[in-house]
């Protein structure tokens, strides 16, 4: 959201459209701007708008990066990623629905206490029974089934969900471990949902 936020600032600020190359503007004057619509919330909130370096080179080049920026980030983030202490990246595939479903949690007018989910639906088909959802993202659709169930590949899902960026720099996925958004079980649940066989999505 953050990245989304900055970028459009750029395009904003340069007069161009948003597809366009990156803007000239300096990039302090366009964080000043950001800080400034955020100037009334909570001190946790106004560190959600600071960028990492990860953050900062994806809004500078509007998410298209060089090669070596590419790789980089890749690196990176990947070294970032923590798997469970037991070796397990499975959980339960029902929790895992509930995770892919909700759509709470997080926002700035939810309390505290609010269940945050993953809201998986709202970028991805999963579930070929589900009506709603989202096209942002490819479809999820027997995605275990087509990678034959194989714990290496559940392992790779894990880590994606953890941090998207550590398989594509400026991926628009958010990084629900690196942020701490999503619980180790809570992505442990949606990997599940995804490679469990008995799974809605692999049926």
């Amino acid at each position: 959201m953050k990245k989304i936020i900055l970028a459009a600032c750029i395009a904003l600020a340069s007069g161009s459209a948003f597809a366009q190359s990156a803007s000239k503007v300096d990039p302090a004057l366009v964080d000043r701007y950001v800080q400034s619509m955020w100037s009334k919330v909570s001190d946790e909130w106004k560190a959600r708008v600071k960028q990492d370096e990860t953050q900062a080179i994806c809004s500078a080049t509007l998410n298209a990066p060089s090669a070596a920026e590419f790789e980089k980030i890749v690196a990176r983030e990947k070294a970032a990623v923590v798997f469970p202490a037991d070796g397990k990246v499975m959980g339960d595939w029902k929790a895992g629905l509930k995770v892919a479903n909700t759509g709470t949690g997080g926002q700035f007018s939810d309390k505290p206490e609010t269940y945050k989910g993953g809201n998986c639906y709202a970028c991805h088909q999963m579930a070929p029974s589900e009506l709603s959802f989202g096209t942002l993202g490819p479809s999820l659709t027997g995605y275990g089934k087509a990678r034959k169930f194989a714990p290496e590949e559940a392992k790779a899902a894990y880590a994606k969900i953890y941090n998207a960026q550590a398989v594509m720099a400026c991926s628009q996925m958010p990084r629900f471990g690196h942020n701490k958004f999503l619980t180790e079980q809570q992505m442990k649940d949606v990997t599940a949902f995804l490679f469990d066989p008995e799974s809605p999505v692999n049926k």
